[in-house]
């Protein structure tokens, strides 16, 4: 058997490049070696040299195409045939695809997977390559006319030549044994059909030989006659209940002797006939790794494969074979309630010849535990004729548990175990919810302890770590069963305490800061004085929604800190500070309904090559400059940075500065750069055809960089609208602080394994420029805008950009200039070395207006319309100039 561990050899074919790399990466980290083809016909010549044995292969993946031409029939016409159908092959195709699926289902070691869950594709392949394990085949007897084996055993040496030579004659293999004990040796250590035994021996009678054969697995499959000279009908009912099924008489005709063994040897190629066929069927349903079951329209199975039974947990057939498959398999539903027969979309779907692809439920095992499966159901038709359903399942067991363990990653802290910000956001609007129908309070704090950052900075990350652990059990123990706790990031924490006292709300909540500040903190030997601001926000039938609940609460906390911290305020109509806050209230609320309703838009900057920049660049009309500097670089890609809008209620354009701020102090970056990166790509995947090719650079914010599922989701956006990744760059800000760096390495990694690319924003402005670069591997860094602004005549500016230049290019990073403001600074950026600008002198955001109505946003199709073409494009225009001339 070959050894799982070992690198196994896949071949790759996918037309989408994009699907191909996002494949081949996940593919590569499952331990594959991949030879990913561009082409169909790139796949056959392959296949080709494969069947010569040029090549070799331990699987095969492809794209299920679009159109069906010659070529791929061929394809899949090849891996049909005889030379390749025992490969592996896993198809991966959009939606349900009835080509898809036919081909799986008629196939052996066929697989299906749909795009959207591209994600599972190695261990797809992996259950492909290395179904569970079955027990071994025997080769199947081909050849019917095949003499039959028959033993003999008779103590009598003349009964045996005579007899032997009668059977001999008959057309069977004849071997004889003089007694029992010789007679069941040979039956042991060959295989044989039939076996006439003498009933009458000296040593015993032939019945302990025919119980023996019987009760060994080796021989009961033997069909077994007694033989006897004389008639009588205790023998023949002895000979019977020992398990003979015939009892034959010496002293009778030769014919009939004859006839009665032909009638034996009939049954026994009978049964070789049907067990040849269930063989061949169970070979062919043995090679699938999924489970398998064949109903007829009445539900009932009439076919079960092992991977089914193991599933299952039946040790055999015939526990399912004709049983009725919703009293056996799917009598409940996934909670373990009983699921009524006419509400059944399994039983539906046997009834009236339905589809079903992709059905999430459970199956009842055995033993009684229930089995979440997603099962396909296909229709079976025989000459035209419905005559029941193939249903196709796969254990899911491993994906729930899974789900469950992201889900419970999604909803606590890895750091304390306590839930995290998005959990209690949730409890705060339940519980808002609850106390609109009653006239309870419930109070909602806000906790964040003091001089953390001087114990995090002086004792070091770990002391940091330990105090917020400390600081979380300390909460723990004088909490309520009915309180919800949360740590919302850093070291802020977050309590609902519900149904309290109203006459003793201050002193309630202060009882909080009194159980942390009340002992020290100790690590490494050294105690540490633990302080906590709090702010309070009451809760009850009058309060609005969970963003305005939140907003008081951290109005009372900011005011706490500014007071002096460690103390409890609670937040009241006459709170001083509110005015000042609203404004972050207001934008937090529209933030939220412009993500539910996409009010949002996206505006695309150019960001240009200097080469070839001439003097045109200082007249003052530069509008149109980004489109002649694309001209005079015409290998160049057009480069956009996404920068993302608001409207208004009227329509009216709101830039970034007035909003991303809140969005970043109320965590909601995180949804903000999802919206973005869907909907460029989006944009994307309309210019495909556009006169050369279109690339854009997108901001992440790092509470995104925060988010392990953040290259997931970025690898899912592009699979789904298939667009090439090496077209995006993502753009991380210099001056945001990352909290976790080495998470954020891991995003970018995976990013870049795709194809994408990293630029680094706010390059030459902080002490950590350089460590960046080498730690987030950038290919792309952009000089801050503070740099430029003394180009071109303050000689101390060209001295320091030129070496940051220099200092990029050393590590092999491309350079852009952003902020332009100044169409003179071009031509002094390019003679330091800069290698592209952005900016309002370079081109504005691609905005217009109406002559009446509201700002509009051109999409990027409308944009690249006006491109200027690539080289290869110039080239045609030129031959077919010549050609008309």
């Amino acid at each position: 058997m070959r050894n799982n561990r070992a690198m196994r050899s896949i071949l790759l074919a996918e037309t989408s490049q994009t699907r191909r790399r996002a494949l081949t990466v996940r593919l590569t980290q499952r331990g594959f070696a991949v030879t990913a083809l561009a082409g169909l016909d790139e796949a056959y010549a392959t296949l080709m040299r494969m069947a010569s044995g040029a090549a070799r292969y331990d699987g095969v993946v492809l794209g299920w195409p679009d159109h069906v031409d010659g070529l791929i029939e061929d394809v899949f016409g090849l891996l049909h045939g005889s030379r390749f159908e025992h490969l592996p092959v896993l198809v991966l195709s959009d939606g349900s695809s009835d080509g898809a699926i036919n081909w799986r289902m008629i196939r052996p070691r066929t697989a299906l997977l749909q795009w959207n869950d591209y994600h599972e594709v190695g261990a797809a392949l992996e259950q492909l390559l290395d179904p569970l394990p079955r027990q071994s085949v025997k080769p199947l007897e081909t050849h019917e006319s095949a003499p039959l084996r028959l033993l003999l055993v008779d103590d009598s040496a003349t009964v045996r030549a005579a007899f032997a030579k009668l059977l001999r004659g008959g057309g069977f293999t004849v071997e004889t044994a003089n007694n029992c004990n010789e007679g069941l040796q040979k039956a042991l250590a060959q295989s044989f059909d039939i076996a006439v035994i003498d009933y009458y021996m000296p040593d015993s009678n032939g019945t302990v030989l025919i119980r023996a054969l019987k009760a060994d697995s080796r021989t009961e499959h033997m069909l077994i006659s007694a033989i006897t000279g004389t008639y009588s009908d205790a023998v023949i009912q002895d000979a019977l209940a020992a398990g003979a099924i015939e009892c034959l008489f010496k002293s009778e005709a030769k014919e009939l002797f004859t006839a009665r063994l032909t009638s034996l040897a009939r049954t026994v190629r009978d049964r070789k006939a049907v067990e040849t066929e269930r063989r061949r069927l169970e070979c062919i349903l043995q090679s699938v790794g999924d489970g398998v079951y064949v109903v007829d329209s009445d539900a009932r199975i009439r076919l079960i494969n092992p991977a089914a039974l193991e599933l299952l947990g039946h040790e055999s057939a015939s526990a399912a074979i004709g049983a009725d498959a919703f009293d056996l398999i799917h009598p409940l539903q996934q909670d373990g309630s009983n699921q009524l027969r006419s509400a059944c979309p399994l039983l539906q779907a046997y009834s009236r010849g339905n589809r079903i692809t992709g059905w999430q439920t459970c199956f009842s095992a055995a033993n009684g535990h229930m089995l979440p499966v997603e099962c396909t159901v296909y229709p079976l038709r025989v000459d035209e004729q419905r005559s029941g359903s193939v249903v196709a399942f796969r254990d899911i067991s491993a994906r729930r548990v899974m789900e469950e363990e992201l889900r419970r990653a999604a909803e606590h802290d890895a750091l304390t175990g306590l839930h995290n910000r998005a959990w209690f956001e949730r409890q705060i609007e339940q519980e808002l919810a609850r106390l609109r129908r009653s006239n309870l309070t419930s109070l909602l704090l806000f906790m964040d302890v003091d001089r953390f950052k001087y114990i995090n900075d002086t004792a070091g990350h770990g002391a940091g770590d330990q105090l917020l652990v400390e600081v979380s059990k300390r909460l723990k123990l004088r909490l309520r069963s009915s309180d919800h706790l949360a740590r919302m990031g850093g070291d802020e924490f977050a309590l609902i305490l519900r149904n309290v006292d109203v006459e003793n709300l201050q002193a309630l909540a202060d009882g909080f800061r009194r159980a942390l500040t009340n002992s020290p903190f100790t690590y490494a030997g050294k105690s540490y004085r633990i302080t906590t601001s709090i702010g309070v926000c009451r809760l009850d039938q009058r309060s609005l929604t969970p963003t305005e609940a939140m907003a008081h609460a951290d109005i009372a906390l900011h005011l706490a800190k500014n007071a002096g911290r460690n103390r409890t305020q609670l937040y009241t109509q006459e709170t001083g500070e509110r005015a000042a806050m609203d404004r972050d209230l207001g934008w937090s609320s529209r933030l939220e309904e412009a993500l539910r309703n996409d009010h949002f838009v996206l505006a695309y900057q150019p960001i240009v090559p200097l080469g070839g920049i001439f003097g045109d660049a200082l007249t003052p009309d530069s509008t149109d400059l980004w489109r002649r500097q694309l001209a005079r670089n015409p290998e160049s890609p057009a480069l956009f940075e996404v920068l993302i809008r608001m409207r208004d209620q009227h329509g009216e354009l709101i830039l970034p500065g007035a909003f991303l701020p809140t969005a970043e102090r109320f965590g909601m970056m995180r949804e903000v750069d999802r919206w973005v990166v869907d909907h460029a790509l989006r944009a994307l995947r309309e210019v495909s055809d556009a006169p050369r090719p279109v690339h854009l650079t997108i901001n992440l914010h790092s509470q995104s960089l925060s988010d392990m599922t953040l290259a997931e989701y970025v690898t899912g956006k592009i699979v789904e609208h298939n667009v090439d990744a090496s077209c995006l760059v993502f753009e991380i800000t210099e001056s945001h602080a990352i909290d976790d760096l080495a998470g954020a390495q891991r995003i970018l990694h995976d990013l870049r394994e795709i194809g994408c690319r990293i630029a680094v924003d706010d390059f030459g402005t902080g002490f950590s420029t350089f460590a960046y670069l080498r730690q987030l591997e950038a290919d792309i860094v952009k000089l801050d805008g503070s740099l430029i602004a003394g180009l071109p005549d303050d000689p101390l500016d060209r001295t320091i950009v030129a070496a940051l230049v220099s200092i990029a290019e050393a590590a092999g990073k491309i350079v852009v200039a952003e902020c332009v403001e100044n169409p003179a600074v071009l031509i002094a950026l390019h003679e330091c070395g800069v290698d592209l600008a952005q900016g309002n002198a370079v081109g504005l955001p691609r905005l217009h207006l109406r002559p009446t109505g509201p700002i509009s946003v051109p999409s990027l199709r409308d944009i690249s319309e006006d491109l200027p073409p690539t080289t290869s494009l110039i080239s045609q225009l030129r031959r077919r100039s010549a050609d008309a001339s």
